[in-house]
């Protein structure tokens, strides 16, 4: 759903920067306030690992493909302010490292996927995991909001390009409805998935009023899975195009996107120029798997208050 350049006019672009700055400026301030220094290294591992499961395209029908946001399950582990600065700090890593979304639509992509996805999401978990108690009301409750915090960035998305008059709005709809609907389906799945596991080994991560203990352990782990899957699961990736790809491709706006990106990347497309093979792409998801932890963890540290509240 990473929109590339070229895809929203001028006005959409600016607007939804404009909106995007306004959340995440929240968020930073809510972080600033009451983010516990405890956390930090949660806040790295997370980003490490969404950014490394959304290299992971899986295969859902008709030759598309769809990957993991990881907005909710983000908001489960660190909480959804924090989660905005998880969400941020990977859009910004694969926008200007990798060329994954263009930098004119990175307010937008920030808005659908660390804003909308996470705050909506999360509001669809709290209210739904009450129907359940305990760690199984947390998983179905995140299944559930990831399903739908999936489909309501998707309709997002839609809104932005029928805004830049790329295409139709009773089109661009039901198409970007549709198909995120099936990879919603994938979304709540993966992040159902990852919950139990985190479940069994660290169950009070689930639970923010339980301290963490063995936190050194829980980030070398964390670490460990994030670049086991950029390394060892990433060359299993479908290649097939993604929901917006192939949405574009169908609807007859994809020569809308720039012939030249508007900032240049030294990784493009999860690549080295001038070098193939099949190490590339695992090297490089390994490569960005540590950054994103790196970039997450500093601007975590940076913000935590000095004394804990």
């Amino acid at each position: 759903m990473h929109i590339p350049d070229g895809f929203l006019d001028a006005k959409t672009a600016v607007a939804s920067t404009a909106l995007a700055a306004a959340g995440v400026g929240v968020a930073l301030w809510q972080a600033k306030r009451i983010l516990p220094a405890r956390q930090v290294p949660l806040l790295g591992v997370t980003a490490a690992f969404v950014f490394a499961a959304q290299m992971l395209n899986f295969p859902i029908a008709a030759g598309t493909s769809g990957h993991l946001i990881g907005g909710v399950l983000a908001a489960v582990l660190v909480g959804p302010g924090a989660a905005v600065i998880v969400m941020t700090a990977v859009l910004v890593l694969q926008c200007f490292l990798f060329q994954d979304g263009g930098a004119s639509a990175l307010g937008a992509n920030i808005l659908n996927m660390a804003l909308v996805s996470v705050v909506t999401g999360y509001a669809v978990y709290a209210a739904t995991r009450r129907l359940a108690g305990g760690t199984r009301g947390v998983i179905l409750g995140a299944a559930f909001a990831g399903w739908c915090s999936t489909v309501l960035a998707a309709l997002c998305c839609a809104g932005e390009l029928a805004l830049s008059g790329r295409v139709a709005w009773r089109v661009v709809f039901p198409a970007m409805g549709g198909v995120h609907m099936l990879i919603g389906l994938g979304e709540g799945a993966i992040t159902a998935l990852v919950l139990i596991a985190v479940a069994r080994a660290r169950p009070e991560l689930l639970d923010a009023r339980t301290e963490m203990t063995r936190p050194g352990q829980a980030l070398v782990l964390g670490l460990i899975a994030a670049v086991g899957l950029a390394l060892f699961v990433s060359p299993f990736a479908c290649g097939w195009p993604d929901g917006l790809e192939k949405i574009a491709g169908n609807l007859g706006f994809e020569h809308f996107a720039a012939e030249k990106p508007l900032v240049s990347a030294p990784m493009p497309e999860y690549g080295l120029p001038g070098l193939k093979g099949a190490w590339v792409t695992p090297l490089v998801g390994a490569v960005g798997t540590l950054t994103a932890f790196v970039l997450a963890w500093v601007l975590a540290r940076t913000l935590t208050p000095k004394k804990e509240s």
